[in-house]
């Protein structure tokens, strides 16, 4: 199978990216399809739908060797069985995600609340038909019985006054949102949460690359982040 294009994201590493669609949801990310596949045609009728599905590679997945049971970031550090999770550690590393269609453009679409890093290959695009794949009555297994705590994020007025220089620049993207969705859902590695507080080498700050930003943030309690710096990446 061959890539029908590269998705262009904001989420520049695997670190910070949604570990599930529709979580960022005012994250947009852009599909230029290739030229051969004749995209003004091969699109069309493509507008008429509100949500596509995208079918890609897990092309950053590293890991070789199998594993039938796997450390979900949500059970924290509880082990559950390969395919009764999404883990991009799978015999075939292919993903699955729904995401909103925001436009089809001449030679791709833009999509919103894709949870893929910047460069992943597509190898197709299915139309979401909501009449025959949506069922109300579904049950969600394992994930239904993990207690949700809303985590609520807060700006220094260092961070907040260089947001503000960064939307002048970008008018047309949600950035406060974008940031603000990417941290509520805790992107730190399972061994980091726990030591909010007092002197544990885990008690650190950590980074997220959003579009041309590293977004600079900690912890202060497993439901409060603050951000604290945004550096700009300078090419």
């Amino acid at each position: 199978m061959e890539p029908i294009g590269y998705l262009e994201s904001c989420f520049k590493d695997k670190f910070g990216t949604p570990r599930q669609p529709g979580l960022v949801k005012r994250a947009e990310a852009r599909l230029k399809i290739r030229a051969d596949l004749q995209p003004e045609e091969s699109l069309q009728g493509l507008e008429g739908f509100s949500h596509v599905w995208l079918i890609w590679v897990f092309h950053q997945n590293k890991v070789a060797r199998f594993h039938a049971k796997v450390h979900p970031p949500r059970l924290g550090g509880e082990s559950m069985g390969l395919f009764a999770t999404r883990t991009p550690h799978r015999p075939n590393p292919i993903g699955l995600s729904l995401v909103e269609l925001v436009r089809v453009e001449k030679d791709g679409i833009v999509v919103a609340g894709a949870d893929l890093v910047d460069g992943t290959p597509i190898l197709d695009i299915k139309p979401y038909l909501p009449e025959v794949e949506a069922i109300p009555t579904a049950r969600t297994g394992w994930p239904a019985e993990i207690a949700k705590n809303p985590i609520t994020v807060t700006f220094d007025d260092k961070a907040e006054q260089l947001l503000q220089e960064w939307q002048v620049r970008n008018p047309d993207k949600a950035l406060r949102e974008v940031i603000e969705e990417t941290l509520k859902q805790d992107p730190r590695p399972v061994v980091y949460r726990g030591f909010e507080e007092g002197d544990s080498p885990y008690r650190s700050s950590h980074a997220v690359r959003l579009y041309d930003v590293d977004v600079h943030f900690k912890f202060e309690s497993p439901t409060q982040v603050r951000v604290f710096d945004i550096l700009f990446m300078h090419n």
